[in-house]
């Protein structure tokens, strides 16, 4: 490399370092709510004296600013405490899918998926079939990360191509791909199920729609898949230039019959790997968790087609007929989309208990009891988490100045001139540099949304398009910050093949897939706004509510 590319890689590394610092001084999310708590309850303290009030422009009631530390105020935050925690909206979405994943994580289902896609990938095509395996992989949550990285590392080197390379392309799909997939998952729950207590603010029915995001989600794989293997090819390969190191093949049988997960012994990192197990047995186990899917699949499908159920009082359970009588078959379909939470708890149940009797892994009902008992046990920090961010979100709430700045600052933008589609760019630039100090999606996700999804709403863009204007900031700069929490193990992962590799050699490895990824979702975004394409099934880019009138 020549003098003025490594000086480039210098700048950058030392801007990053800087962030880098500045982010390990920031203290947990858990306590960054509690500090937002101790905030909103002195701005409603400020606001009671200043005389803040606003008109919802949907009901016409009129909002103060209420003291959170008047007598009501405090009974109300002690004796709905449990209430307050157990009614969290995303909660209950999450812990859900989780009862059906962690089987699916420890019966070792996820990581053979996986091995499976990226063991067939065709040489010439092999960084796309990574990139997209990545994408993917993050419907099997956490675990992705963990098996992605190495497994690419060692196909890369297989095919004598450079193994950080590989560990760079799956770091950009796993990581800047984070909201990108074909289908829906266990992230659409997650954060469309914040969005709801926010548009709530303004619409009391509002309701979550797991399937609100899926086109652009759809879109935006269809968008990185190309973009990142242009950059891989083009930008990165050529930095790190050849391989002369040792050759590592995976997904092969190894002497003692036992298949290979890309160096990591199973069950010695978090995500769960999975035990190991014989290539014949994880074949059959696939073919077993294909099988089982199906039936899942087929029996949500009988439950949404009409026609069995035509002699049936009420109709099919998961299609409503007088919404399809409107001529729009996804309106009919709203159950269904609105009942996709269960069907990915069953789904990823199912297929991994299948997985697991095949394989041998788990024989009993005490196994599968088990392990869907450990799996609990990832979501521990998340129910702390939660248990502060319900109380922050009700807060914000029960203070009204959630409503209270929606409604002023919309009007204010509304005064600019300025057009919604505009207002995203900034929701996916603000995302992006918030992500560089907190990692956490939902943490962000949490603290952001209660203002930034009704104020849109009031300027005529839907809950859906905002929750998508973020997921696509919140994903593009997840490679190049330190303050993931995978970033140390993906950094490790490329030590294990060149000890000299550093932190900022890793920063400067996935910088071009950010940067990239930042201006094609700018754009993306912008341009779905703009043509109003749909964002899922049922979900549009714009919001209409009855009768709103700004008034700064």
């Amino acid at each position: 490399m020549g003098a003025e590319p490594a000086a480039d890689a210098s700048r950058a590394r030392r801007f990053l370092d800087r962030v880098e610092r500045a982010g390990n001084r920031l203290p947990d999310p858990v306590l960054i709510f509690l500090w937002l708590m101790l905030a909103v309850i002195a701005l409603s303290v400020v606001g009671v004296a200043a005389g803040w009030n606003a008109v919802n422009p949907v009901t016409g009631q009129s909002l103060e600013a209420t003291s959170l530390l008047s007598s009501a105020s405090l009974e109300r935050l002690f004796v709905e405490m449990p209430r307050t925690f157990a009614s969290f909206p995303p909660l209950g979405y999450a812990l859900l899918v989780m009862f059906g994943a962690g089987i699916a994580e420890r019966t070792g289902l996820f990581g053979a998926a996986m091995r499976s896609v990226v063991r067939l990938a065709p040489a010439r095509l092999l960084t796309p079939i990574v990139l997209l395996a990545g994408m993917l992989g993050n419907q099997a949550a956490d675990a992705a990360f963990v098996i992605m990285p190495p497994l690419a590392a060692a196909l890369f080197a297989a095919a004598g191509r450079h193994p950080l390379l590989g560990i760079a392309v799956a770091f950009a799909g796993v990581a800047g791909g984070f909201s990108a997939n074909l289908l829906p998952g266990s992230l659409d729950a997650l954060l469309l199920g914040m969005t709801e207590p926010a548009a709530r603010l303004l619409a009391p029915d509002w309701r979550m729609n797991i399937a609100g995001n899926w086109y652009f989600i759809a879109a935006m794989t269809c968008l990185f898949l190309p973009i990142g293997w242009w950059v891989a090819e083009r930008h990165v390969a050529p930095r790190l230039g050849t391989w002369s190191g040792p050759s590592m093949p995976i997904a092969v049988a190894s002497q003692s019959g036992t298949v290979e997960t890309g160096g990591i012994p199973p069950g010695t990192a978090p995500g769960a790997l999975g035990p190991a197990v014989s290539a014949e047995a994880e074949h059959r186990g696939l073919r077993a968790a294909l099988l089982a899917a199906l039936c899942v699949v087929a029996v949500f499908a009988a439950l949404a087609w009409p026609g069995p159920w035509a002699g049936v009082a009420g109709g099919a359970p998961l299609y409503d007929e007088a919404a399809a009588a409107s001529g729009r078959v996804e309106m009919g379909l709203q159950p269904l989309f609105q009942s996709l939470v269960a069907v990915f708890f069953l789904l990823f149940l199912v297929s991994g208990i299948a997985y697991g009797r095949a394989t041998g892994v788990n024989r009993t009902h005490r196994d599968e009891i088990r392990m869907v008992s450990e799996g609990m046990t990832d979501m521990a920090y998340y129910l702390v988490l939660a248990l502060v961010a319900a109380h922050f979100v009700a807060l914000f709430n029960w203070s009204n100045l959630g409503a209270i700045f929606a409604i002023r600052g919309a009007a204010v933008l509304a005064s600019t001139g300025l057009p919604a589609p505009a207002l995203l760019a900034g929701i996916v630039l603000l995302a992006a540099t918030v992500n560089l100090a907190i990692g956490s999606a939902s943490a962000k996700w949490a603290m952001l949304a209660p203002v930034v999804v009704p104020m849109l709403m009031l300027l005529g863009m839907s809950p859906e398009m905002t929750t998508a204007a973020f997921r696509m900031g919140d994903s593009v700069t997840n490679p190049i910050t330190p303050l993931m929490v995978y970033f140390p193990l993906v950094l490790m992962f490329c030590q294990r093949w060149d000890p000299r590799f550093g932190m900022g050699g890793l920063i400067a490895t996935m910088l071009p897939f950010s940067i990239t990824f930042l201006l094609a979702g700018l754009l993306m975004t912008v341009a779905w706004a703009t043509l109003g394409l749909p964002l899922g099934p049922g979900a549009s880019v714009e919001y209409a509510l009855p009768a709103v009138t700004l008034t700064p």
